[in-house]
């Protein structure tokens, strides 16, 4: 397009200028329509907008006075809103975001940071401590009760814990195999136990201290005609420390673990102990057996009846 053909850009004050006359229209919309539908029309309209500028102190000329007229009828500067639609609503939710936008951050942020801690954090933990656990379970405690076994085989002097040693080495493996974590750990416990009881030496001694019972006699209550006779023993190590045993009181069939209990003994046995404390006071005879290193039960040095008493 030539510049003679090109038409002329209207200057930026004149559109402002004819962009207020459109607002005063508007704020005074009554005066608008009554002066166009008036025989006068465009003209009076004009007349009556040089006046409300004049007393403004605004001298306005009359072809913006009649440019404001004109985009007043065809809505040239007028704002129609769009139609309600997807694209409007995403749109005044972006505009209003400042007012949304706080609340959702804080909760993406509160979600993320559950998420990551969730599937970040939680999880392969817990994938670990599985996967731990079934090491321990396939891996760990069969490897326990190899050494156990191999401890056992090693230092026992009696063919007996051998045998019951690899019992439950093989009922232990079978079970950590089905996955029964707390039965294999139970034969490990068992092991264990097997393999402490073989390594303890002491003396079983009849107690003989002030106000302290050495001996005793009960009828049991299957057969009130008989008469059970007891010696009051304890265990004493190398430095005479008693120790504290796990006993089996044949009253119950319940295991405690005890540092004094009563051995049951003929009747015999009991009064010759009787007649030694009664002599002087003192048991001179005391000892009435020894546990030796490698060895599961006590070696004792008089008959005794077989079973134990833990309460009397």
């Amino acid at each position: 397009m030539s510049d003679a053909t090109a038409q002329p850009v209207a200057p930026l004050d004149e559109v402002m200028l004819a962009m207020d006359v459109v607002d005063t229209l508007r704020h005074q919309q009554s005066l608008a329509t009554r002066e166009l539908d008036t025989d006068a029309k465009e003209a009076q309209l004009i007349d009556r907008l040089r006046d409300i500028y004049h007393q403004q102190g605004i001298e306005v000329p009359d072809h913006i006075l009649k440019e404001g007229v004109a985009a007043l009828g065809e809505s040239r500067f007028a704002y129609d809103p769009p139609p309600p639609g997807f694209d409007v609503t995403l749109a005044r939710i972006y505009v209003g975001r400042k007012r949304w936008g706080r609340p959702v951050m804080l909760v993406a942020g509160a979600l993320l940071v559950l998420a990551l801690g969730f599937f970040g954090v939680w999880q392969p933990y817990r994938a670990a401590q599985t996967e731990q656990a079934r090491i321990e379970l396939t891996q760990g405690l069969p490897a326990q009760m190899d050494a156990l076994y191999d401890t056992i085989f090693e230092e026992t002097k009696v063919q007996q814990a051998v045998l019951d040693a690899e019992a439950l080495r093989t009922r232990g493996q079978t079970l950590a195999a089905e996955g029964n974590r707390v039965a294999a750990e139970r034969a490990v416990a068992d092991l264990t136990a097997l393999r402490d009881l073989i390594r303890q030496e002491y003396t079983l001694r009849v107690v003989n201290r002030p106000d302290e019972k050495s001996g005793f006699w009960t009828f049991p209550e299957i057969n009130t005609d008989a008469t059970n006779y007891y010696l009051v023993v304890e265990a004493l190590d190398a430095d005479g420390q008693a120790l504290s045993l796990p006993i089996v009181n044949q009253e119950n069939g319940q295991t405690e673990t005890v540092d004094i209990w009563g051995v049951r003994v003929p009747e015999s046995v009991y009064n010759a102990v009787v007649a030694d404390k009664r002599d002087d006071g003192i048991i001179q005879n005391n000892e009435i057996g020894r546990k030796s290193y490698g060895f599961v039960d006590v070696d004792y040095n008089v008959p005794v009846s077989g079973g134990a008493v833990t309460r009397w």
